[in-house]
C-alpha cells in the first residue's frame, strides 16, 4: 500500500470540462493530490450504457494512455417524465449547454412531473487500468420553467433544488459544493481516497 500512495501524488483527470475540473480541484484541495487535466490528445468514447460505466471506462483508458493513476466521472441530467433523458447522453443532447437546455425543457413542455435529479459516478484507476475505487451521488430536484442563473454549467440553471428555491445556476458556488450530485459522490469516495494514500501521509 505504502508503494501505491507514494505515486498517487497527482491525478489526471479524465475531462476536458473546465467547470467540471474546477469543481474536483476545489473538492480534493485538502488531500495533498495534484489534480491535473488529462492531455488533449486522448479522447475516450463513452460507450456504457450507465453513468458508472463511463466512469470506469474513462477512468481506465485515461490511466492507461498517461500511466498515472485516473480519475473519471460521468454524471447527467435525469428528468423523470422524460424516461430518464437525457441521461448518460446529457453532454451530448445538443450542441451547446443552451440548446441542451433548451432542448429538455421543449420536450418536458408543461408535463405536471417536473422531478429531476443530477447523478454522478466517480471511479478512480491506478496506472495499469485497475479500477480501485468508485462511487455514484444523486441530488434531487424539478426542472425550472427557464434557465436562471449564470453561475455553474451545463443544465444548472434549470435544475432547482426545492429546499432553496434556487437553481444550481443561482446559489454560491460554496453552497453548491455542498449538495450537488458530485459532491455526494465525492463524500462517498473519500474515505477510498484517503485509504490509498494513508501511507503516504505518515511517511
Amino acid at each position: 500500500m505504502s508503494e501505491l500512495s507514494s505515486q498517487l501524488q497527482k491525478l489526471v483527470i479524465a475531462s476536458g470540462n473546465a467547470g467540471k475540473i474546477e469543481e474536483f480541484r476545489a473538492y480534493l484541495a485538502n488531500l495533498g493530490v495534484t489534480l491535473i487535466a488529462k492531455p488533449d490528445s486522448i479522447d475516450v468514447e463513452e460507450t456504457g450504457e450507465t453513468f458508472i460505466e463511463n466512469a470506469h471506462l474513462k477512468a481506465s483508458q485515461v490511466a492507461i494512455a498517461t500511466n498515472e493513476w485516473a480519475i473519471a466521472d460521468d454524471s447527467g441530467l435525469e428528468v423523470i417524465a422524460l424516461n430518464g433523458a437525457p441521461g448518460v447522453l446529457s453532454a451530448r443532447y445538443a450542441e451547446t449547454d443552451l440548446d441542451r437546455i433548451n432542448r429538455v425543457l421543449k420536450e418536458l413542455g408543461d408535463h405536471p412531473n417536473r422531478e429531476a435529479q443530477f447523478v454522478c459516478a466517480i471511479a478512480i484507476a491506478s496506472p495499469d487500468g485497475k479500477i480501485t475505487a468508485d462511487a455514484v451521488g444523486i441530488c434531487k430536484g424539478i426542472i425550472a420553467d427557464m434557465p436562471r442563473g449564470n453561475s455553474g454549467f451545463g443544465y444548472d440553471p434549470i435544475f432547482l433544488v426545492p429546499d432553496l428555491q434556487q437553481t444550481f445556476g443561482e446559489i454560491a458556488p460554496e453552497v453548491k459544493s455542498q449538495i450537488s450530485h458530485r459532491a455526494n459522490a465525492l463524500t462517498i469516495l473519500r474515505s477510498k481516497l484517503e485509504s490509498l494514500i494513508a501511507p503516504h501521509y505518515s511517511a
